[in-house]
């Protein structure tokens, strides 16, 4: 089995649509209003936003998108405005991770973990 596909709510997706491309990812299909979808410029998962009428409460699902050189990333990405709520920090389970929400509150992590990412030392 292998993961192909996340898909996220939005109130607006053209609005989600752009903050996503300012992450690289690339678009694939462009069904406005309702729906776009992403592949991801390393590997070849994708990445959707949908419409809905209302966001889920809660937490929700959290969204992690792999990024080899983690702080060059966020740097790339606050120079085009984009707010984080915090930055890169090392984390006790051995993961470099930054965290932000898009447009529509979806929570996403970038982060680099490198040999950690499938080969934890425990």
């Amino acid at each position: 089995m292998n993961l192909n596909q996340i898909t996220v709510p939005s109130l607006d997706v053209e609005k989600a649509m752009i903050f996503y491309e300012k992450l690289s990812l690339r678009l694939i299909v462009k069904s406005l209003p309702t729906y776009v979808r992403f592949v991801c410029p390393d590997g070849n998962a994708t990445f959707s936003i949908h419409l809905v009428e209302e966001l889920p409460q809660g937490e929700g699902v959290y969204v992690y998108f792999e990024c080899e050189d983690l702080d060059k990333k966020v740097e790339e990405l606050l120079d085009q405005e984009i707010v984080f709520d915090h930055l890169p920090v090392d984390q006790t389970w051995l993961w470099r991770e930054a965290k932000l929400k898009d447009p529509d509150g979806n929570q996403l992590i970038l982060y680099c973990a490198g040999e950690n990412r499938l080969n934890a030392p425990w």
